[in-house]
């Protein structure tokens, strides 16, 4: 079977009351159009086209997938925005409609459906709601075969009390699609062209209308307002927790963690509150991390621990080493086993070696540490003249003292010693020690400074 996947994305979105394309508000960081792309390529289609109208190049500019773009230039309607993919689609497909504002379909229940749809048959993703008002309800006759689908606003009484709601999504042969998509009509409340209305046509010529439910509601919500969003938001985190802690993490509260990304886990890792991870990290066994931590597109190795309020940014973290709190690792930062980095300090393109410890209110940007090293608080490598970017060299067994300034380029040989508040500008070999600050002077008798008299 050859399977096509339109996707619909043409929608203003009024009530988001936002600038922005709807398809385009994030969801865990990410468009919401892109979590549906991303399902659909699961699927492994042939091909997907994706159905633009407002603000269609920047939709496209934003959304960087390998798609066929179609452009609706009028919103006339679900069905009329098929119509406008369908000259590209090949006639002996099987086609998938999808939502690009319906952001958590699971591929397996989209697999399930497409499945479903076999010759003769036109298949129907529904749900079943307590409250359905506002959805097109699903009627099926007294054999409890679906008939067809009434929308909210076209429905009698009787119709109104039916629960099971059509989400939209379908699947139908190609060319069953370019023979019943022309005869649609507008003859409606909304003056539209429904995709629904083919189900009655199907039924008309003697079709089977399958039907399959997601394992959840929320897998069918789509978002019209920022406050549906942030209900699909949370759903979202709340299912990433549950697979966190499925795979052996454990969570101080499972409502209070964002994964905007990938995040995979070993076995007893901790995470406490307000934690967000961001790209693509992973996390070794026996790991812990403090409250109010993010990491982004970073791998942390086991046994580690992360203290409260640090940021890791592409960053490569090796066993056993302590984080923070208030650190923060830029891109480029490599952290051998066991090393640490302390309170207040900052590291960019900076590779620590194995037991090396920067502890306090420092900066190591552009850097080689070897092993052992021990880097006294309030030290910074100046590695930057206002145009070019040099490194510091600290071989194994170095210790700075605190309140030193490395300008770069530098080199600090094995087990040499920077004594405190010294400014170096030239190499230390090995064993040396380093002492370059003004001579003090103690002068007697010096008055201190005292505030004027005020003039009446």
């Amino acid at each position: 079977m050859t399977l096509e996947v339109i996707i619909l994305a043409a929608g203003k979105g009024t009530r988001m009351r936002s600038k922005l394309p709807k398809v385009l508000h994030p969801l865990a960081n990410k468009p919401m159009l892109q979590h549906v792309i991303d399902t659909a390529q699961a699927l492994e289609p042939t091909k997907i086209h994706v159905v633009v109208g407002h603000g269609a190049d920047q939709v496209k500019e934003t959304v960087q997938s390998d798609v066929n773009w179609v452009y609706q230039a009028e919103q006339k309607g679900t069905g009329h925005a098929v119509a406008q993919a369908m000259p590209d689609v090949a006639a002996s497909s099987t086609v998938l409609v999808l939502y690009g504002d319906v952001p958590l379909t699971k591929t397996s229940t989209l697999e399930k459906l497409v499945k479903s749809c076999g010759e003769n048959c036109y298949s129907l993703l529904t749900v079943n709601l307590e409250n359905p008002t506002g959805y097109g309800r699903i009627v099926r006759d007294a054999t409890n075969n679906v008939q067809r689908i009434v929308e909210q606003k076209d429905a009698n009484e009787a119709e109104l009390t039916i629960c099971e709601v059509n989400t939209g999504i379908a699947a139908g042969k190609a060319a069953d699609l370019a023979k019943w998509l022309p005869q649609l009509n507008a003859n409606n409340a909304q003056g539209e062209y429904y995709l629904t209305d083919l189900t009655a046509m199907a039924v008309a010529e003697g079709y089977t209308i399958a039907v399959e439910q997601p394992s959840e509601v929320i897998e069918a919500d789509g978002v019209n307002s920022r406050t549906q969003l942030n209900t699909l938001e949370r759903a979202y985190q709340r299912q990433q927790a549950e697979t966190l802690m499925a795979n052996g993490a454990s969570l101080a509260d499972a409502n209070r963690i964002d994964v905007r990304g990938t995040l995979t886990t070993g076995q007893d890792v901790s995470i406490d509150v307000n934690c967000v991870f961001e790209g693509t990290v992973s996390i070794g066994d026996d790991v812990e991390i403090g409250p109010n931590c993010l990491i982004m597109n970073s791998s942390i190795a086991s046994g580690t621990v992360i203290k409260a309020n640090s940021v890791l940014e592409d960053a490569t973290v090796g066993e056993n080493c302590d984080i923070g709190p208030f650190a923060r690792l830029r891109p480029g930062t490599a952290l051998a086993n066991k090393a640490k980095i302390g309170n207040f300090v900052e590291t960019k393109k900076a590779n620590i070696g194995e037991g090396s410890k920067v502890n306090h209110l420092s900066y190591i940007g552009d850097a080689t540490i070897g092993k052992g090293v021990n880097v006294g608080a309030g030290t910074i490598t100046c590695n930057y003249d206002g145009v070019n970017k040099f490194k510091t060299e600290m071989a194994d067994g170095v210790f700075i003292g605190s309140n030193s300034s490395l300008v770069a380029p530098v080199s600090i040989g094995e087990n040499a010693t920077v004594g405190a508040g010294s400014t170096i500008t030239g190499n230390v070999s090995a064993d040396q020690l380093a002492v370059a600050r003004g001579k003090q002077r103690n002068i007697d008798g010096w008055p201190r400074p005292s505030k004027k008299q005020k003039q009446d």
